[in-house]
């Protein structure tokens, strides 16, 4: 397939074969070095088969299995169109639950990061009518001490601050808009503030996303996946970052899609790629990220 792209787009790379016992040799320019995975069926650029939706998965259980047991220092993951997946019988709704799942992890958090604004999520793919039934005191409360965890070991923040979210208009309008605020969202910021972690909330999210907000936070906790994602993306698209937080294993990814209206042209933007690489290396070389890196 990669030759394939390659011949499309007038480019001659090398392609060489890794192993373990090569792998740590320098990068040579123009050369691929790559662990070769068979397709089940040729691919044509920007067109879905479903034949494929298990070497796609396979793909990642190879990368995953590699990191558990050592061999990779990371993962970095592209997009992934779920339809076709779906299509072809078999559940998934998305990387990150999908790695969750084969690494036994109790609570993985989404986290997207793009200069000095990172958003984390409290659910992720989940119809907006699910959003409310899903949360919980005991969900906010363990995806609080997550976020917490993985932001002092892995981005050597001392003391994070985490600014919460509300659910509803006007964070519930003190219940007449909503009592998930206060049946929900506060009482497991006071139980993750008790327990020493430096939440606030819950605040309307048109309050959260303004500049003077951000500026005495280190992470903003959205409730679900569209109430977070449009302002990072409005502020950092195509050179954001998405990381998994609640693994054992380190693992980021880009801040988009699939965009099947650009394969096979040539004209699709690397950014965001090349930023989750360089972040996986971060990670990786210091087992920490400092602000300053992020800045």
């Amino acid at each position: 397939m990669l030759a394939e792209r390659a011949s499309l787009l007038n480019l001659e790379p090398q392609f060489e074969t890794y192993s373990p016992d090569t792998h740590r040799n320098a990068h040579r320019a123009r050369c691929v070095r790559m662990l070769a995975t068979p397709l089940a069926v040729p691919v044509e650029p920007g067109r879905l088969n479903r034949e494929n939706a298990r070497y796609v998965l396979s793909l990642l259980d190879r990368a995953i299995d590699g990191c558990v047991q050592g061999e990779f220092a990371a993962m970095v993951t592209a997009p992934v169109q779920k339809s076709v997946i779906n299509e072809a019988g078999i559940a998934f709704t998305g990387h990150t639950e999908y790695i969750a799942s084969r690494t036994s992890a109790a609570r993985p958090v989404m986290m997207l990061v793009a200069d000095r604004l990172r958003v984390a999520l409290a659910t992720t793919h989940l119809p907006l009518r699910a959003v409310s039934d899903a949360l919980s005191r005991p969900l906010l409360a363990e995806v609080l001490r997550v976020i917490d965890t993985d932001l002092r070991a892995r981005f050597g923040i001392a003391r994070p601050r985490i600014l919460v979210c509300g659910l509803n208009p006007h964070a519930g309008e003190g219940g007449h808009l909503g009592r998930e605020e206060i049946e929900v969202i506060a009482p497991a910021v006071q139980e993750a503030r008790r327990a020493g972690i430096d939440a606030s909330g819950p605040v309307p999210a048109d309050t959260a996303f303004t500049p003077r907000s951000l500026a005495s936070a280190d992470v903003v906790l959205a409730m679900y996946h569209d109430q977070g994602l449009p302002v990072l993306k409005f502020a950092g698209f195509g050179g954001a970052v998405n990381v998994t937080l609640g693994l054992s294993l380190i693992r980021t990814s880009v801040d988009h899609g699939t965009a099947l209206d650009l394969a096979g042209s040539g004209q699709a933007d690397a950014g965001s790629l090349a930023a989750a690489l360089q972040l996986a290396i971060e990670l990786t070389q210091s087992g920490k990220l400092s602000r300053a890196a992020l800045a």
